[in-house]
């Protein structure tokens, strides 16, 4: 029975866990908190194929255990009226011979019955229950059932703070090159691992004078500045990158509030160098909605 109730958990947790995947796999906006919008089919794969292997350890554990109780019932009976027709030859025997031994073989039949009892309540000589399993396992389903009920949030600040603003030296290549001109716009948009790029690796600062539309949360920094954030993930939430712009000119909004903040680029450092630090010298901000897909 113990063996059952493993299995009962196993089951129930994979139920849990294929309803919580589908659950999350077919709002159009929830999924995206986690992964990549290309890995919705998978998702959706995974949810299913897991709830129909819990389904099946459910109707397959039913069954066993139906086995194992019908099992446990019936040699205990067979024993006892075999038990019972050996008693009565011996009582027969006795009649004709030695009484000690009919006494003798009515009382094994009558011990070998007590035996078959004891085993089909279940207990063994030193009056411990085996019937019955570990209770505490059934609290392997809370988590999983808390996260059918409570879907986690998209990450945010909390990641954000605890990165830095270094920026990644593009292809040599890439460098070499230089950096195409930027496309007409007044503001133009950009992401913020762009913005970031250009604002450190441009040799020829092509930034420059231009107006530019960014769209992240925000987090608190120092001396009266801000950031502006964005986390760019390549396939799930577990590889997520905080991007940053450091933000000048204008007061903080609350932490992880969406904003849209236009301005000009700031010149942190020497260009083309990792002494340049991504900078917005703002001249407005807006409050917006989060967006629908809240990663790069």
């Amino acid at each position: 029975m113990v063996a059952a109730v493993k299995r009962d958990v196993q089951s129930i947790v994979l139920v849990l866990i294929g309803a919580a995947l589908l659950r999350i796999s077919l709002d159009d906006a929830m999924y995206l908190r986690y992964v990549k919008e290309g890995l919705r089919p998978a998702l959706i794969a995974s949810g299913v194929i897991l709830l129909v292997l819990g389904a099946v350890g459910v109707v397959r554990d039913g069954i066993l255990r139906k086995h194992e109780r019908a099992e446990a019932h019936v040699p205990a009976h067979d024993a006892a009226g075999a038990d019972q027709a050996h008693g009565g030859g011996d009582h027969g025997d006795d009649h004709g011979g030695d009484g000690g031994d009919g006494d003798h073989g009515h009382g094994h039949g009558s011990d070998r019955g007590h035996g078959a009892h004891e085993g089909h309540d279940g207990h063994d000589g030193h009056g411990h229950d085996h019937s019955k399993g570990p209770h505490v396992a059934w609290l392997l389903c809370l988590p999983v059932l808390a996260l059918f009920l409570i879907a986690p949030p998209a990450l945010g600040s909390y990641t954000a703070e605890r990165s830095d603003t270094t920026i990644a030296k593009p292809a040599a290549k890439t460098v070499d090159a230089g950096f195409p001109a930027l496309p007409p716009g007044d503001p133009y948009d950009m992401t913020l691992g762009d913005f970031g790029v250009r604002a450190v690796w441009d040799p020829a600062e092509t930034l420059t004078g231009r107006n530019i539309r960014l769209t992240g949360f925000a987090t608190p920094g120092k001396d009266g500045t801000w950031y502006i954030n964005r986390l760019v993930i390549s396939c799930c939430a577990a590889d997520a990158v905080a991007r940053k712009v450091q933000i000048h000119g204008v007061p903080a909004p609350p932490t992880d509030t969406w904003v849209t903040v236009v301005g000009t680029w700031l010149k942190t450092g020497e260009a083309a160098s990792e002494s340049a630090t991504p900078a917005l010298t703002a001249t407005s901000v807006e409050t917006v909605p989060a967006p629908k897909e809240p990663y790069e």
